[in-house]
């Protein structure tokens, strides 16, 4: 039954990755500017999900892993995760994360249009499921979870500005939900994660002469990961 529903994520996770590289490439501007409209060459291009590749020329920018990873992803948190109800909660939101990190590495910039409802979609989720026999986690713990994340996450970006984005405070909000679903340790252990593969990435750049001490590095997909990490390790342990 769990390899069913592993194989089964996966084709899911295919599937959704496979509809992101059109919202990756609108989405991946720098801050402050509008969402791309047009694909290299200047023709509209609608819609948000879907390949970039446009109608009219052809052009566009590969995304071909993100199918993959997020197949990836979400296979892994079903192996983790069982046939509890949950699962249905990370599934839907795992394509979100991935799509984050993307543009996040990419421009630096992790939209509201996406982190926003990512939080209100988890806090939401998680409280239907609360519902639900047979789920393994608090609902209570996932709300104080996004709130006691968002806080400390707002507390680093007041003294640090620009080492830390306020879109990490506002992404820190949905990675606190889902954390706090499966209890404080499981939050502690993401968040330690975040920082050190934030820490290991910055480190290995410096060594190999692409950073310096000062460099700033997009903090969101560590975030994300450390997040995955933490909650990959809760589902598999409660």
């Amino acid at each position: 039954m769990t390899g069913l529903i592993v194989a089964l994520a996966a084709l899911w996770g295919a599937a959704a990755g496979a509809l992101l590289p059109r919202a990756a490439h609108r989405f991946s501007v720098p801050s402050g500017e509008p969402w791309r409209r047009t694909c290299p060459e200047g023709h509209r291009l609608g819609g948000w999900l879907g390949p970039t590749s446009c109608p009219t020329c052809g052009r566009g920018q590969s995304y071909g892993l993100l199918a993959g990873v997020t197949a990836l992803v979400c296979a892994a948190l079903a192996a983790a995760t069982g046939t509890r109800p949950e699962l249905a909660v990370w599934l839907l939101l795992a394509p979100a994360g991935v799509l984050l990190a993307v543009i996040d590495l990419r421009v630096r910039r992790l939209p509201d249009p996406l982190t926003l409802p990512l939080a209100a979609a988890a806090l939401t989720l998680l409280g239907l499921v609360s519902l639900v026999p047979e789920h393994a986690g608090s609902w209570t713990d996932a709300l104080l979870g996004a709130l006691v994340l968002c806080a400390g996450y707002w507390v680093l970006w007041r003294i640090n500005p620009g080492g830390m984005g306020f879109g990490d405070v506002k992404l820190a909000l949905g990675a606190g939900a889902v954390l706090g679903w499966y209890g404080w340790d499981t939050v502690l252990l993401g968040t330690f994660a975040g920082f050190l593969l934030g820490a290991l990435w910055g480190g290995a750049l410096v060594l190999v002469g692409r950073a310096g001490r000062k460099t700033a590095i997009p903090f969101g997909p560590f975030l994300i990961a450390g997040a995955y990490a933490g909650l990959l390790i809760g589902a598999y342990t409660a």
